[in-house]
């Protein structure tokens, strides 16, 4: 009788199939998809790095060989290394698009939310470079559906290059259609906005500086819609107050339509209104603030509005500092270009295995749970706590 988490299992293994294997066909031991499974699970229960990965199917030998096809045993470290160096990292992330959007549609349904908010925002492995060999340090740019908790897709900056030119690139990867793109003030530019258009998106975009007169005008204007309180134009405006932990955070939103005035209006794909995000909080009796300013292709819905802001910060509170709190990846000294690369997006694919669970543990408690007990392991990746 088949073994059903190696069924299980095998449903998963599928995606991978079509993956062109990188290796000489001379002496090929160990199936690319076993290779690539085995490297998941292993970063699942906490290994990250070639070595790690390999110690760790060595001592869970017996239960890998029931699950997956392994007919030579465990692969070596050079076999892990040498994959993970080889694969092209555009080639190696499309393999998990099926697997991808099968997680985004169960987490659709679950959460009710049709029109999820996609942040993009990009983060640096500090000492992933390799001053030697004139490496910098790995800059990637991610997409994070942060009401979903799901990675879905990453492009790596190239050197002497910025989030500008790869921002396009990895809104081209990825399906945005129907969705909220937010992203912060560098990538606030006219090709990012039209290339969302045309993906069918909407987008919210934080303005400063870099934006020279525009960002002044929808300063000046929003000020000078203050005074009457916004009596002349259709805005809307919501609020709202958090507590906890010797700390209140009060956060009042308002958007309202473009002016028709703005510098450069009709260049701006879709543009139709702008908006404004004040945070007051006050802890231990010292009272702080921040304001931002966004321009959007929303139009005037402010608790939308409202919900595509907050739901950026997501990015880097559910994402980043996970990665580098619980996966400790700004301590990562791989310096294979590829091999970081592909390293960085099984960490950010792990990641969403662990969120999609429902288990209330924190990421780093599943973690550990994925290496001490195969059962939870298996139910992390196959998506199912039966």
């Amino acid at each position: 009788m088949a073994d059903p988490r190696r069924v299980d299992l095998d449903e998963i293994v599928l995606h991978f199939h079509e993956l062109e294997d990188p290796r000489s066909s001379i002496n090929l031991q160990h199936p690319l998809t076993s290779v690539i499974a085995i490297a998941l699970m292993a970063i699942l229960a906490g290994a990250a790095g070639p070595t790690a990965i390999a110690r760790w199917a060595v001592m869970k030998e017996a239960f890998l060989v029931r699950v997956l096809d392994l007919p030579n045993g465990i692969p070596r470290k050079d076999v892990f290394r040498r994959v993970l160096m080889a694969l092209k990292p555009d080639a190696f992330q499309s393999c998990f698009a099926g697997w991808l959007r099968s997680l985004r549609a169960t987490a659709e349904a679950e959460t009710g939310i049709e029109q999820p908010v996609l942040a993009v925002d990009g983060k640096t492995a500090r000492r992933s470079h390799d001053r030697k060999n004139g490496l910098g340090a790995l800059h990637s740019v991610s997409v994070w559906a942060s009401e979903y908790g799901l990675s879905l897709g990453q492009v790596a900056c190239a050197e002497k290059s910025n989030e500008i030119t790869a921002i396009p690139e990895l809104l081209r990867q990825v399906d945005i259609e129907g969705a909220i793109i937010t992203i912060d003030a560098m990538g606030t530019q006219k090709a990012i906005a039209e290339r969302i258009v045309e993906g069918k998106a909407d987008y919210v975009l934080a303005l400063k500086g870099n934006q020279g007169t525009m960002h002044q005008v929808v300063i000046n204007h929003i000020l000078e819609q203050w005074e009457d309180d916004f009596a002349g134009v259709d805005a809307g405006r919501h609020q709202t107050v958090e507590s906890g932990h010797g700390r209140r955070e009060t956060r009042t939103y308002i958007q309202l339509p473009v002016p028709q005035d703005l510098p450069g209006l009709r260049s701006w794909n879709g543009l139709k209104s702008i908006g404004i995000a004040v945070s007051e909080s006050v802890r231990d009796g010292k009272e702080t603030d921040e304001v931002r300013y966004y321009i959007s292709s929303l139009t005037v819905d402010v608790q939308r509005f409202a919900r595509a802001v907050r739901s950026h910060w997501g990015i880097e509170n559910g994402c980043h500092w996970s990665l580098d709190v619980t996966y400790r990846e700004d301590e990562s000294r791989i310096r294979e270009k590829c091999l970081r690369e592909n390293m960085a997006w099984l960490n950010r694919l792990s990641l969403s295995l662990l969120k999609q669970h429902p288990g209330r543990e924190s990421v780093a408690m599943k973690r550990r749970s994925c290496g001490w007990s195969e059962e939870f392991l298996l139910q992390v990746i196959v998506g199912s706590t039966n």
